[in-house]
C-alpha cells in the first residue's frame, strides 16, 4: 500500500483543508486559476475528497491539464442493486437557446483549440450574436436578438460555463470546463443537432409571431 494514499485518504491528516475543499467544492467549480492554494490541496488530498464524497452519492471529477475540478452525481449504475440514492445534484433541464448557444461556444473553444492560439476564448456580445443570427430567420428583430443573446448569457454565467470580463461587460470568457458537459462524441453529433435547434428556433419564431 502507498503510505501517500493513505495519509491522504484519512480525515486525521489535514481536517481544516479537507473541510475547505469539501465546502468549496459542494458551492461550486474549483479552479486552478482563481485559488491556486486550495487547488494544490485538492491534488494533494484528492483521495481523502474522492472517499467523503462517495458516501452522499456524488464522485469528483478532477482535470489537471484544464484547471477546474466539480462535483457530480454518481452513474445510475454505480449506485449498485440497493435503493437508488436520492440526487443531491440536481439535473436541469436547459431550454432551447441555452443548449444552442453552449453547442455553438463548445464547438467556438475546439475551433480555437486547433488552431494551436490561445489558450482563452474571449468573445463580445456581438460575436456571439453573429453565432446565433444565422439560425433565425432573415429580418428577425435586432432589438429583440440582443435582448435574447443577453438573457441566454446571463443564464450560462449562472451555469458557470462563462463568465464576464471585469469591467467590461459586453466581453465574455468562455471556461474550459465547457468541455466536460460536451464532449468530442457531442461534437461528432454537432451538424444533425444545429439542424434540429434550426427547427426548433423557426418553431419558436413562428409561434411568437403567429
Amino acid at each position: 500500500m502507498n503510505p501517500t494514499d493513505t495519509e491522504t485518504s484519512h480525515p486525521a491528516t489535514a481536517p481544516q483543508d479537507l473541510s475547505q475543499l469539501l465546502v468549496a467544492l459542494l458551492k461550486g467549480v474549483l479552479y486552478h486559476e482563481e485559488n491556486p492554494a486550495l487547488w494544490n490541496s485538492l491534488l494533494n488530498l484528492q483521495a481523502g475528497v474522492r472517499d467523503y464524497v462517495a458516501v452522499i452519492g456524488l464522485e469528483l471529477t478532477l482535470d489537471e491539464a484544464e484547471g477546474y475540478a466539480f462535483l457530480r452525481s454518481r452513474p445510475a449504475e454505480d449506485e449498485g442493486k440497493g435503493e437508488a440514492m436520492p440526487r443531491l445534484v440536481a439535473r436541469r433541464q436547459l431550454s432551447w437557446p441555452v443548449s444552442l448557444l453552449l453547442a455553438l461556444l463548445r464547438k467556438k473553444l475546439a475551433e480555437a483549440d486547433a488552431s494551436g492560439g490561445e489558450t482563452r476564448l474571449i468573445l463580445s456580445r456581438d460575436e456571439v450574436a453573429e453565432l446565433i443570427r444565422i439560425f433565425l430567420p432573415a429580418g428577425s428583430n435586432e432589438a429583440r436578438l440582443i435582448d435574447q443573446v443577453d438573457a441566454t448569457l446571463n443564464k450560462i454565467a449562472d451555469l458557470g460555463f462563462i463568465r464576464r470580463l471585469r469591467g467590461e461587460k459586453q466581453m465574455i470568457e468562455v471556461r474550459r470546463i465547457i468541455k466536460a458537459f460536451i464532449d468530442a462524441q457531442w461534437l461528432a453529433d454537432f451538424d444533425r443537432r444545429l439542424d434540429e435547434y434550426r427547427q426548433l428556433a423557426t418553431q419558436s419564431t413562428e409561434e411568437e409571431n403567429g
